[in-house]
């Protein structure tokens, strides 16, 4: 991929970020580099009942997996989007992705589960060196368009996701752990990738600092927009809880309610977490249109009868709502994403850093006690537990309007 960095000039300082120019090719770019991201991180869920028998695992050590990925991919997101906020760091990009290949590769090569958790570990510290500033780079990027930036920012996420089962059930599950380096070859072209666009980014700092600049437009007190991220917050929470007996455990859901093959439940998987992908890409422009705040509605709430039903049905209709699961849930966290960077204008990094943290917590987070509860309760109950989960929803309605959104 060729990335150029002879882009047209930034506008001055007195220009509005409207008029800085829509650059696709850096925003494709970049949606790439996240898709290689979140392909890597779908290995560790693709290949758990292979660790589980492999192991001799409980699904709470299955949990805490995920909590320890989950947990150093968030807890320092906001950090890195803090500082980078105030001195950017283009050659993070690149090396957060070294990060990610030692734990990759490592993971290959494991023989216990407290070196399972370090693998896990390092990949999630790649995860969140990663996010902050990609998320930063897409926005310089978007033209003022910044709802379709941040959806096909992560839309690639969301695809590589998908794709990380899929690839797992044909090159990991039937010849084992050791192949699990070959996902190594992935990182080594993300590396390249984002080392690439760090070069563009060194080179458009002027861009950084013009948007950094930028004031609140919203006419809203700091208590109501610390109150308007609260709700934002417990929103995240209830969709990321929900998605994590999705991206955790469906597999485990149909295997035990179903009788289905492992390589046949990760199909399963692959089609709900390629409907999230889709219901991403659509959120963030249908945002851009109607208004952020009637997409969040839509999403969390909306999605709530689908949940509600899905414990009850057979294995047809468990896979046909799924998807419209998927489809509607995701639609929401662009649109959350970019509402709350307009709340909180100059501090885009850190706002990326803090919701994705949180995505990344509240699914670690939810992973594990869900692990728990299938171990005392059932992974059926777990299901039907958390269906209620995007009543949530409701509380969309003590966001506030903004000029903005």
């Amino acid at each position: 991929m060729a990335i150029s960095n002879t882009q047209a000039a930034a506008p001055s300082v007195a220009g509005t970020a409207q008029s800085s120019p829509l650059v696709m090719r850096i925003i494709g770019a970049v949606a790439l580099a996240h898709l290689i991201n979140d392909l890597i991180q779908a290995v560790l869920p693709s290949i758990y009942p292979m660790l589980k028998d492999s192991y001799g695992l409980t699904f709470t050590q299955v949990g805490l997996i995920t909590l320890t990925f989950q947990l150093t991919a968030s807890l320092l997101q906001p950090w890195v989007g803090y500082h980078t906020d105030r001195h950017p760091k283009p050659w993070l990009l690149p090396a957060g992705t070294v990060c990610t290949l030692i734990g990759i590769v490592m993971m290959s090569m494991v023989g216990s589960f407290a070196l399972i958790l370090l693998a896990a570990a390092l990949i999630g510290i790649g995860s969140s060196t990663f996010h902050p500033e990609a998320s930063r780079v897409a926005r310089l990027a978007s033209g003022g368009r910044y709802g379709l930036a941040q959806s096909t920012f992560q839309v690639g996420g969301n695809a590589g996701s998908a794709f990380g089962p899929l690839l797992a059930a044909a090159i990991i599950i039937p010849y084992g752990q050791g192949n699990v380096a070959w996902f190594g070859l992935f990182a080594l072209f993300a590396l390249f990738v984002l080392y690439r666009i760090s070069r563009w980014y060194a080179n458009h700092l002027n861009l950084f600092k013009l948007k950094q600049g930028q004031a609140a437009t919203h006419g809203l007190s700091k208590g109501r927009v610390l109150s308007a991220l609260v709700v934002l917050g417990l929103l995240v929470f209830s969709k990321y809880f929900y998605m994590a007996s999705f991206t955790s455990y469906f597999t485990f859901y149909l295997i035990e309610k179903f009788d289905l093959s492992v390589a046949s439940s990760q199909l399963h998987l692959f089609l709900f977490l390629g409907a999230v992908a889709a219901g991403t890409f659509f959120g963030g422009p249908i945002g851009d249109r109607i208004g952020r705040k009637a997409v969040i509605w839509f999403s969390i709430l909306g999605v709530a009868p689908f949940t509600l039903i899905l414990p009850h049905v057979d294995l047809l209709w468990t896979s046909i709502l799924s998807v419209v699961i998927g489809f509607i849930l995701a639609s929401a966290f662009s649109a959350i994403v970019v509402y709350a960077q307009e709340l909180v204008p100059g501090n885009v990094g850190m706002i990326a850093g803090v919701f994705f943290g949180l995505m990344f917590g509240f699914g670690g987070i939810g992973a594990a006690l869900l692990g728990h509860l299938a171990d005392i309760r059932g992974i059926e109950y777990v299901y039907w537990l958390c269906s209620f989960l995007p009543l949530f929803g409701v509380l969309a309605i003590f966001l506030p309007r903004t000029k903005k959104v």
